[in-house]
């Protein structure tokens, strides 16, 4: 049986997301592993070893007390979704979230790691938006982070950014695969410099992977790569945006896109974030 881990802090955004980790445990067969990581609270206090011991277990206390009391409304919106048929373990671990991670997943095998992120105005200083990106960039893992925002919808049209460079084959055979699982278009989109030359071109390679299945490929020359993402996005009426992760910091760049741009499509569109 596959395995999805979903990291959680219980937040709305957090279970707005867990509907999503359910419905794609429901189409692949796959069960969840909730996973809710605390830490001590950092204590400043001169000559405060000997209450340590004590503050230390009420932490624990609290966040057991919390988890027990959170795991129940997650299973009842899998009742509400019709999907408590699905398989669901959970884990509370004391430690750092992108540290647990990595054990997880090595001790697990885990196919999926679906998580709640947060919009552009309160990224920086919200725990799921920054560790989202994170996770994203530092766990090689396929990532799927739902937006705050993002009310489920059946994942229909799929939007793969690529470069169409022989290492972007890999993922893109991935995201056909989950293509076929949801019976959903992919349109492929490069988004080109107008200064660019294009001294390598494997486009001959990209048609004949496409040939026969219900992919279009499309080529945007700008310098505005993501005002073109995002208006590709709303025309084409993209539910779910894949891509391989290439640079390290790309992910916060493209979560921070300005507000100005009107179509933060991360508040709406979930992202699939694939490593290497």
């Amino acid at each position: 049986m596959k395995k999805i881990l979903f990291p959680t802090d219980f937040s709305d955004a957090s279970k707005n997301a867990f509907i999503y980790a359910l419905k794609l445990a429901d189409s692949i067969d796959a069960e969840i592993i909730t996973m809710h990581v605390y830490q001590f609270p950092k204590v400043n206090y001169v000559n405060v070893s000997e209450y340590l011991h004590e503050i230390y277990d009420v932490t624990e206390l609290s966040n057991f007390e919390n988890y027990k009391d959170e795991v129940p409304i997650l299973r009842n919106i899998a009742e509400e979704n019709n999907l408590d048929k699905v398989k669901i373990s959970h884990v509370l671990i004391l430690g750092n979230l992108i540290d647990e991670i990595q054990k997880i997943l090595k001790h697990e095998n885990i196919d999926f790691i679906v998580m709640g992120t947060k919009g552009a105005t309160s990224l920086k200083e919200t725990f799921l938006g920054t560790v989202a990106t994170k996770v994203m960039n530092d766990v090689k893992a396929i990532v799927l982070a739902i937006p705050e925002h993002c009310k489920y919808q059946p994942i229909k049209n799929l939007l793969f950014i690529t470069e169409y460079k022989p290492e972007d084959i890999e993922p893109f055979m991935r995201v056909k695969a989950l293509a076929k699982v949801f019976q959903a278009h992919i349109d492929c989109l490069r988004v080109q410099s107008p200064h660019h030359e294009n001294k390598n071109d494997y486009m001959e390679d990209w048609n004949e992977l496409s040939k026969g299945h219900n992919i279009a490929l499309h080529s945007i020359s700008g310098d505005d790569v993501e005002g073109i993402i995002l208006n590709f996005v709303d025309s084409y009426k993209i539910n779910m945006i894949a891509m391989h992760v290439y640079h390290k910091n790309f992910f916060e760049k493209l979560f921070q896109i300005s507000l100005s741009k009107k179509l933060a499509f991360h508040v709406n569109v979930p992202i699939l974030a694939i490593h290497e």
